[in-house]
């Protein structure tokens, strides 16, 4: 279908030419594509109706026909530092990884001349536009469910040119120097809340501890007397050059 008179004469000499140097010719007009390849054949400048070739042998004109093979094993791309702007106005500069595969071979050659370039910049775009609703701290948090947004919004896009979004990871994020010694600086805060509340939980149990031991020994008098004693032999232990001359505990 659109060919002209001349490419129709010219496909049916075509054919009358293998005919006749059969089975020399037939050798010249068999070509083969792997599993993971498909086969886009262009007659005269025209794409040939039906699905694309393969994979195993198929069969086109040498002299007419020009065939494209198209690889539908996964890629991967890596998308570059660029900048974007959350909803809290924090810019950032952050990289991603995105996962596709060639679905549709003859919708694919027939609309897009760089694959790569295409995918990259709608990767930029798509992660401008969805972060810009979303804060920073939800970036962080949220780094999973994000890059899943983005990937449906990538699917939806590039269905039309034969591509399926496998998946889509953002991979750094980097702050500015200002926002790092801010972070900085309120983590080191935090983590000083966190010694002092600990520190003042200590002295609470100790209290308590001290508050239960004032209370036995109180009830026992010859325990207390008993501990004075402990106490001043331990002092001897530590400095036995010292002479202690204990007090009378009732006197104090």
């Amino acid at each position: 279908p659109g060919l002209g008179i001349c490419e129709w004469l010219l496909t049916i000499l075509s054919f009358l030419f293998i005919i006749m140097t059969f089975p020399i010719s037939v050798w010249f007009c068999m070509k083969v594509v792997r599993e993971y390849e498909r086969a886009i054949v262009f007659r005269l400048g025209h794409l040939l109706p039906g699905r694309a070739k393969g994979p195993g042998l198929f069969f086109f004109l040498p002299c007419l026909d020009t065939y494209h093979k198209i690889d539908l094993r996964l890629k991967t791309l890596e998308i570059p530092f660029h900048q974007v702007v959350t909803k809290d106005m924090v810019t950032l500069e952050i990289d991603a990884v995105c996962y596709y595969r060639l679905e549709n071979a003859s919708l694919l050659l027939t609309t897009l001349t760089s694959i790569s370039s295409a995918i990259q910049l709608l990767v930029q775009t798509t992660t401008k536009r969805l972060l810009a609703h979303q804060a920073f701290s939800e970036l962080l948090l949220e780094r999973k469910n994000i890059s899943q947004e983005i990937k449906v919004a990538l699917d939806a896009v590039t269905g039309c040119w034969g591509i399926k979004v496998e998946r889509v990871e953002i991979n750094n994020v980097q702050l500015p120097a200002e926002l790092r010694q801010s972070l900085a600086v309120e983590a080191e805060a935090q983590r000083q809340a966190k010694v002092r509340v600990i520190a003042a939980e200590g002295e609470k149990a100790a209290s308590e501890s001290l508050r239960m031991a004032a209370e036995i020994l109180s009830s026992a008098p010859a325990a207390a007397q008993l501990r004075y004693l402990h106490a001043l032999h331990s002092l001897t232990a530590e400095k036995p050059a010292a002479f202690i001359l204990p007090f009378p505990l009732d006197a104090m």
